[in-house]
């Protein structure tokens, strides 16, 4: 009787968690350009100044500053990575002026030094006093002081204009600040106490390890700016996007709608705990989706859908290993018992060797054949989770409960059965 209620207890919970939740976790769902209509480009960066080179550090930093300027416009959640060691990929879903957008992602980061003088008071730090270019390539660092605190040394090109721009700004007191902008974005404004006649400066502050790194890598990126060339686009219309999505959608729900009632007619009361243990699956996916941030994608819907067939191959090879027992003439907890134990080495072994590919495909592939490795590896995880375990332990509670006592019920035929 315990094991009756646990089971209907579990069966009850489970129902009005996922009735309860799915409407939420649907609408949560980020939305690819392929679906939501929108445009991709694969830039190429080159170094400006003659005798440059692209580092890691710099690549990284021009993703950060396009990534700024896509929100600075107003879109939604622009996904920008690097790729190789000169490559940068943009994304950007919902865009309603193509062109604008794409005109100011294509300009280079420009880093420079601003201060207060022959400026009006509402204007703040109108005069640039230094660019990025009067810094040498890679000069700036990170250094922690005796008092803990960290600092940013720096190092520039020609010690007679700082010096020349220093005296003049620490005679600017109380507004004596060099304020550090890149593109229209103030990111420190440390003051100028005096003169500084050499090549070596720092920046003190209240600086966070992370914030003090961040601003060194924006220096080192505005002393070696790079020039962004288009090497591939592609743009999906918005229109286009959303028939793309309902017509995935739509085929998926029929696909899975027929396996269930496969599953439930072929294989009786294992195949209903299978349906019932795929559907707390989808629902378990969706959720790992929303939580880890992926962008839905065509290519993440074929790896969902590949991963509900996964999850019925689990539960088809453990139902046909019960059978078996069964017919050879064991009772049915034995053949219970006997099937799961027998069919859990296949299972795994197939979700391993698919794991291997998905990890495969992760780190040698790039975009959406990533995305679409991401998506399989997380099937695979909650799959045997709720295809394994969760069904399993279904099972068990019901026949262990005693209500069930006819192997009919598992789709064999008393014929079939073999005398021990």
């Amino acid at each position: 009787m315990k094991r009756l209620l646990a089971f209907i207890i579990i069966v009850v919970v489970s129902v009005g968690v996922v009735a309860g939740t799915s409407n939420w976790l649907f609408n949560d769902v980020k939305l690819g350009l392929d679906l939501k209509g929108g445009f991709e480009i694969l830039y190429e960066a080159q170094p400006i100044e003659p005798g440059g080179k692209v580092t890691k550090d710099s690549l990284i930093e021009t993703a950060k500053s396009l990534e700024a300027r896509a929100n600075a416009t107003g879109v939604a959640e622009p996904e920008v990575t690097t790729e190789g060691t000169n490559r940068i990929r943009v994304k950007i879903a919902g865009v309603s002026d193509e062109a604008k957008v794409r005109d100011i992602l294509k300009k280079p980061a420009e880093l420079t030094f601003r201060s207060s003088d022959g400026c009006a008071a509402d204007k703040g730090y109108c005069k640039v006093e230094l660019r990025g270019s009067d810094f040498k390539q890679n000069g700036a660092d990170v250094q922690q002081t005796n008092l803990g605190q960290y600092e940013i040394t720096i190092k520039l090109k020609s010690a007679k204009q700082f010096a020349d721009v220093t005296e003049k700004i620490a005679k600017l007191a109380p507004n004596n600040q060099l304020a550090i902008y890149l593109d229209e974005t103030l990111l420190s404004a440390p003051n100028v106490n005096g003169k500084i006649d050499s090549t070596d400066a720092s920046i003190t502050g209240n600086f966070t390890r992370d914030e003090a790194n961040n601003l060194k890598n924006t220096i080192n990126l505005g002393s070696l700016p790079l020039k962004l060339t288009e090497k591939y686009t592609q743009s999906v219309g918005a229109t286009l996007g959303k028939l793309s999505l309902q017509e995935t959608l739509f085929a998926g729900a029929i696909g899975t709608v027929l396996i269930l009632l496969f599953m439930m007619i072929f294989y009786r009361l294992p195949g209903i705990i299978a349906s019932f243990s795929i559907i707390v699956y989808i629902w378990l996916l969706l959720l790992g989706f929303n939580l880890i941030g992926a962008t839905l994608t065509l290519p993440g819907i074929a790896a969902f859908i590949l991963g509900i067939g996964m999850a019925v191959d689990a539960n088809i090879i453990m139902a046909e290993r019960i059978k078996e027992e069964m017919r050879s003439g064991k009772s049915i907890m034995s053949s219970q018992k006997a099937g799961s134990k027998h069919s859990f080495r296949t299972i795994i072994d197939a979700h391993v060797t698919t794991a291997i590919a998905a990890l495969v495909l992760f780190f040698i592939g790039v975009g959406s054949v990533k995305g679409f490795a991401v998506i399989l590896l997380l099937s695979i995880v909650i799959s045997i989770l709720t295809n394994v375990f969760f069904s399993r332990l279904l099972l068990s509670l019901i026949i262990r409960s005693g209500m069930i006592k006819k192997k009919s019920l598992f789709g064999v035929k008393e014929s079939e059965v073999r005398a021990l």
